[in-house]
């Protein structure tokens, strides 16, 4: 009678259907807790960032033209965006050695790192293809 008192003083309205809270739980054994242990976690693989150099930006596209001066590339996710990108000066010797093996081709992956505030290349990594 205890339990019901309490559910009425709440204002829960309640059918008694059978006697459901008239006599105590006799049948019942008793109650065992559930104890939960808590495993230390397991790390398959640590993802440690790439510490980025200072105010560099990353471009990812595919070589459209490509010169000693500069480099025009189109994103790699947006057909329609196009970029070129003035050569810096490191860029630029890098850039000739490749073009005296053959140069990048149009279509070639690469990635550019450039300087947001003048948008001038400073890094050019990718694999040029085998000269046609």
């Amino acid at each position: 009678m205890k339990l019901s008192f309490k559910i009425f003083r709440l204002g829960l309205p309640l059918t008694l259907a059978g006697g459901v809270f008239s006599s105590p739980a006799a049948a019942q054994g008793p109650i065992t807790p559930i104890i939960v242990d808590t495993a230390a976690t397991i790390i398959v693989n640590a993802i440690k960032p790439k510490p980025k150099a200072t105010g560099q930006v990353k471009f990812e596209g595919y070589v459209q033209n490509a010169n000693i001066a500069q480099i025009t590339v189109r994103a790699k996710g947006n057909d329609l965006s196009i970029q070129t990108f003035p050569l810096s000066e490191a860029a630029a010797a890098k850039m000739q050695q490749i073009i005296d093996k053959g140069g990048y081709q149009w279509g070639d992956k690469v990635t550019i790192y450039y300087d947001p505030a003048t948008v001038k290349a400073i890094k050019v990594k990718g694999k040029p293809s085998k000269p046609v």
